[in-house]
C-alpha cells in the first residue's frame, strides 16, 4: 500500500504523543514481544500512510504481542527516537521493524539505527541488540540497496506473513539459528545475511546464491481475497494531509498496466473489495468522523462505486478519493467531490502525445481527458492540476512539445466551461522526471542524464509561461536522480549510504565523489539478458511478459488491461506466492 497524497507540515515532534490521537492501542509491557514500528519519515508522512497504520494493527491483533510507533525526530542532529507510545528508546523494544514506502526514505534508517545506538550493519549486532526487521513495498521491489544493514525482511503483504513469523520468533535463544529457521520455513522471509553475491568485471550482477540451505528465490506473498481483509485507518489524528479522514482502502493494484507504474505489477493480480464489506466500513468510520476517504491505486475501477457515491451525495458525508482514472470521470463523481467542498481536481495524462501514451500503455486519450476537464468544471470544481513525465523512454523533443500544446488545448476548454459558470480558476501542472522502477516493463529502461532532463522542463516551462492561470511545478530533479539510485541498484550502492550518513555529504556530492555510480546505475539502459538485483523476488510476473511489454512500448504498441481472472499472460495467476 503506497499511498502518499500529500503531506503537511505539523511542527516540531519532540518525540512525545501528539495530542487528539485516537484508537492508539495500549498494552501491558510485560510479557510480550515489543515491537516498535519505524516509518522512517517525519509523524505526519507516516500517519497519512494507510499501509503503516494496517501494520499497527496487524500486530497488535496478535495477543503476545505488543506494536508501538516511532517516527523520524523533526528536530536536526542527534536527537534520540523515543516510540509515541510510550516514550521509550527504540533499543528497549525487541524488533525495530521498519515500514518502507519510497526509496528516498532509505537513508533515514541509517540516521534511526544511529540514534538509537544500534549498529549499522547487520554483521556488527549482537544480543541484545534488538532483531532490526524490514517491510513495505520499497522493501520487497528491491530491498538490496539496504540488505546490509537489515536482519531479516518480510516479503509481501502483512496478512498473510505477520501472524507466520510472531508464532515463531522468539526474543532469546540463538538468533541465527532463529533465523535460519524462518528463511526455511517461512516464505517471503529474506534473510541478507544468508546470500552473497559475486559480480563481473563490468559491476553487473553475476551470481545472488545463498551460503546455507535456504531458498535460493523468495516469494513475495499476497493475499488472494480481499472479501474477509478491511483495511482501514487505526488512528486518527489532525495532524496529517488528511485531517481526521477515515480511510478505506477500497482495493489493491491496478489493472491498466500502465508500464512506469510499480503497483501496477507488484500487486498483481488486482483485488477489489465488495461493496457491502466498504458499506460496513463506511459506517465504522462514521462513527468517528464525517470524513471518509477511499484509497487504492484503481478507486474508479471498483464495482459499484457509485453506490458509495449515492450514499455520500444522500448524507453529509465528505467522501474523498486518492484517484480517479481521466476515462472514468463523471457527473456523479464531480457532484461528490463538489460537495466535500474540493476545490482543486487532478488528472494524469503523464504524457502530451498519444504515441508517448501508447507507449506507456495509458489507455486514454485526449478526448477523454478534455472531456474529463469539462465535466469537472461544470460540476462546480475550478481547479485543475495535471501530472505530466517528461524522460519517458523513446520520448522526442516533438512529445515534450506536445505537453504544452495538450495543456493548451486544456485550458481553452477549462475557459469554456468556466465562464460559463463566471468563474476563472487556476491550472497547475506538475512535471516530473520518469524513474525507472523494478518490476516493470521499464525496469531495464535508461533514465535520462539531467542535463537533457532540465531542457525538457525549460521547453515545457517556456512554452506555457505565458499562458494565464497556468503555472508549472517541479520538484527538484537531484531528488529523482537519488531515487533511481535507490530503487535500482545493488548492495554495492549501501556502501554509498553508509559514506554519505558517515559524512554528511550531500547526494550530489556522493555522485561526484563515485562518479561511474551515476552511469552504472541511473543513466544505462540495462540488456533485458542482464541479472538485476531484485530477480531473486519471485513476484509471481515473468520476465519474459516484462520484457515483452518492453519492446512493445518501443514499437508504440497498446497492451489489453489485466483481465483480472485466470490466464497465462504475465505469469501471476496460479503463482504459488498466497
Amino acid at each position: 500500500m503506497i499511498y502518499r497524497l500529500g503531506v503537511l507540515g505539523m511542527g516540531r515532534f519532540s518525540n512525545t504523543r501528539p495530542e487528539n490521537e485516537t484508537g492508539v492501542v495500549r498494552k501491558n509491557w510485560k510479557g510480550r514481544i515489543r515491537v516498535v514500528l519505524v516509518y522512517p519519515n517525519h509523524y505526519a508522512v507516516g500517519m497519512s500512510n494507510l499501509g503503516f497504520q494496517a501494520v499497527y494493527r496487524l500486530i497488535n491483533a496478535i495477543d503476545h504481542v505488543l506494536c508501538e510507533r516511532a517516527f523520524l525526530p523533526d528536530g536536526s542532529g542527534d536527537e534520540a527516537v523515543r516510540s509515541v507510545e510510550s516514550g521509550r528508546f527504540l533499543h528497549e523494544f525487541d524488533i525495530i521493524a521498519f515500514s518502507v514506502s519510497f526509496e528516498n526514505d532509505f537513508p533515514n534508517l541509517l540516521s534511526i539505527l544511529h540514534q538509537a545506538g544500534v549498529p549499522l550493519r547487520s554483521a556488527d549486532r549482537m544480543s541484545p541488540h534488538p532483531l532490526v526487521l524490514g517491510g513495505g513495498v520499497a522493501c520487497f521491489l528491491n530491498p538490496e540497496p539496504i540488505a546490509p544493514f537489515i536482519d531479516c525482511f518480510l516479503m509481501g503483504e502483512a496478512e498473510v506473513i505477520l501472524s507466520e513469523f510472531f508464532n515463531l520468533y522468539t526474543p532469546t535463544g540463538d538468533r541465527n539459528k532463529l533465523l535460519r529457521e524462518m528463511a526455511r520455513s517461512i516464505r517471503g522471509v529474506y534473510v541478507p545475511g544468508f546470500y552473497k553475491t559475486a559480480y563481473n568485471d563490468d559491476g553487473t550482477l553475476k551470481r545472488f546464491k545463498p551460503i546455507c540451505d535456504v531458498p535460493e528465490t523468495i516469494k513475495r506473498r499476497y493475499i488472494s481475497d480481499l472479501a474477509e481483509c478491511p483495511t482501514t485507518s487505526m488512528v486518527l489524528t489532525p495532524h496529517t494531509t488528511f485531517k481526521e479522514t477515515f480511510l478505506i482502502e477500497v482495493a489493491r493494484g491496478c489493472p491498466h498496466g500502465c508500464r512506469f507504474c510499480s503497483a501496477g505489477f507488484v500487486y498483481r493480480p488486482p483485488r477489489f473489495r465488495p461493496v457491502d464489506l466498504l458499506e460496513q466500513c463506511v459506517e465504522k468510520g462514521l462513527g468517528l468522523t464525517h470524513r471518509i476517504g477511499l484509497v487504492s491505486t484503481a478507486v474508479s475501477d471498483l464495482p459499484g462505486l457509485e453506490t458509495l457515491c449515492k450514499k455520500a451525495l444522500e448524507s453529509d458525508m465528505v467522501l474523498s478519493f486518492s484517484s480517479l482514472r481521466t476515462d472514468a470521470m463523471n457527473a456523479e463523481f464531480a457532484a461528490v467531490l463538489r460537495q466535500s467542498r474540493v476545490k482543486t481536481a487532478t488528472l494524469a495524462p503523464d504524457a502530451g502525445s498519444e504515441r508517448m501514451r501508447r507507449v506507456i500503455n495509458k489507455g486514454i486519450t485526449e478526448d477523454d481527458l478534455l472531456n474529463a476537464v469539462e465535466v469537472l468544471i461544470d460540476g462546480g470544481i475550478p481547479n485543475l492540476k495535471l501530472y505530466f513525465m517528461v524522460g519517458l523512454p523513446t520520448e522526442t523533443m516533438e512529445d515534450v512539445e506536445a505537453i504544452v500544446r495538450l495543456c493548451r488545448r486544456v485550458k481553452k476548454q477549462f475557459l469554456v466551461s468556466s465562464r460559463a459558470r463566471k468563474r476563472i480558476g487556476t491550472i497547475t501542472v506538475s512535471l516530473n522526471a520518469f524513474v525507472p522502477k523494478p518490476v516493470t516493463p521499464f525496469q531495464w529502461a535508461a533514465m535520462e542524464d539531467q542535463r537533457t532532463l532540465k531542457k525538457k522542463i525549460k521547453w515545457v516551462k517556456q512554452g506555457l509561461r505565458r499562458e494565464a492561470n497556468v503555472s508549472v511545478k517541479t520538484d527538484p530533479l537531484r531528488r529523482d536522480v537519488v531515487q533511481a539510485l535507490l530503487s535500482r541498484g545493488d548492495r554495492n550502492v549501501a556502501n554509498l549510504l553508509e559514506r554519505r550518513h558517515e559524512t554528511g555529504a550531500t547526494w550530489p556530492g556522493i555522485l561526484k565523489t563515485f562518479s561511474k555510480a551515476s552511469g552504472f546505475y541511473i543513466t544505462r539502459e540495462r540488456p533485458v539478458s542482464e541479472k538485476l538485483p531484485w530477480d531473486f523476488i519471485d513476484h509471481g510476473i515473468s520476465n519474459l511478459f516484462l520484457a515483452g511489454e518492453y519492446r512493445k512500448a518501443k514499437e508504440d504498441r497498446v497492451s489489453a488491461p489485466c483481465p483480472m481472472k485466470d490466464c497465462s499472460l504475465c505469469g501471476v495467476c496460479g503463482s504459488d506466492t498466497q
